[in-house]
């Protein structure tokens, strides 16, 4: 006999591959759900994790932050509380039985009104924590997202129930055992929300130079502190951060735009070709220029 939150994954995974027939990540008639599908096991794929819930109904998908290996299998979640480069690897997947998953995005806005709403206790000051974490999907949070999906298939119900859904997932996120990083992110002038504000920074500026040290005083933290902090939470120094967005542009730069690898690498703030084309092929494991020879031939 199956249990509760057997029985809710199964029910789940049936509703994903009904509402999705090819591969992708399909963003829905709710704005902040996402359904995936992939049905292959394909080579990493490089971007950067907004504040989410990450959930696996079918197979397994592994995310690489830094040197850290977070596994997502089916009945199994994965919390980002903050902007995060990561590689997301899909294990095992094949046409007869996909990778099936979803994701619901949140803000630290609407984390910080909640906590404030149902008068949430703050976790006691400790050791940072990273801003990634991986539990198994209770029943109740299951069912949350079971109920957010099934309103899928009634569209005239989402403006007035969505909201209230999504509240509800993010609250019971936020009893979790692992929920200590995202109530000290959500926390006004906490250390993590410090380098949010940094975060912040570096994502729409990635291609500015900077000194860490300002960085720092721009969070409001000493050098040392901030250093600390933010590798805590990120799993990387704040120049291996910017290293990963400014990488990660230039891919979908190479993809989409007719340039060349010179021009893709000082767009997103390289002076050196060759510094650009070393990096590129180390995080990437192809050089740059293969990236245009892909596009020439997809043409």
């Amino acid at each position: 006999m199956r249990t509760t939150g057997e029985t809710q994954v199964l029910e789940l995974r049936n509703l994903i591959a009904q509402l999705v027939a090819r591969d992708g990540d399909h963003q829905t008639s709710i704005a902040s759900l996402w359904l995936i599908r992939r049905s292959s096991s394909l080579r990493p794929e490089f971007s950067v994790l907004v504040p989410a819930l990450c959930l696996a109904a079918q197979g397994q998908k592994e995310f690489l932050l830094g040197e850290e290996v977070y596994a997502c299998g089916s009945g199994y979640h994965v919390v980002a509380s903050t902007h995060l480069p990561v590689s997301g690897r899909i294990l095992g997947a094949t046409l007869v039985k996909p990778f099936l998953g979803l994701k619901v995005n949140f803000t630290l806005t609407s984390l910080r009104s909640l906590i404030e709403e149902a008068r949430l206790q703050s976790p006691a000051a400790g050791a940072p924590a990273r801003g990634l974490y991986e539990s198994l999907t209770s029943p109740p949070l299951l069912d949350a997202v079971l109920r957010l999906v099934r309103l899928l298939h009634s569209p005239a119900e989402i403006p007035v129930l969505a909201p209230m859904i999504e509240r509800e997932i993010l609250f019971r996120l936020l009893l979790e055992d692992g929920s200590a990083g995202l109530h000290r992110m959500a926390q006004t002038d906490s250390p993590p929300q410090r380098i949010s504000i940094a975060i912040a920074w570096l994502t729409k500026h990635f291609r500015e130079s900077f000194r860490v040290d300002d960085l720092a005083r721009r969070a409001g933290m000493s050098d040392s502190s901030f250093r600390r902090w933010f590798h805590s939470i990120t799993g990387m120094s704040p120049l291996q951060y910017q290293k990963q967005l400014r990488l990660q542009e230039a891919r979908s730069i190479l993809r989409n735009e007719r340039l060349d690898v010179g021009s893709a690498g000082r767009r997103v703030g390289y002076e050196s070709s060759s510094q650009f084309s070393r990096e590129y092929s180390r995080l990437f494991g192809t050089p740059p220029v293969r990236e245009i020879t892909n596009r020439r031939s997809a043409a």
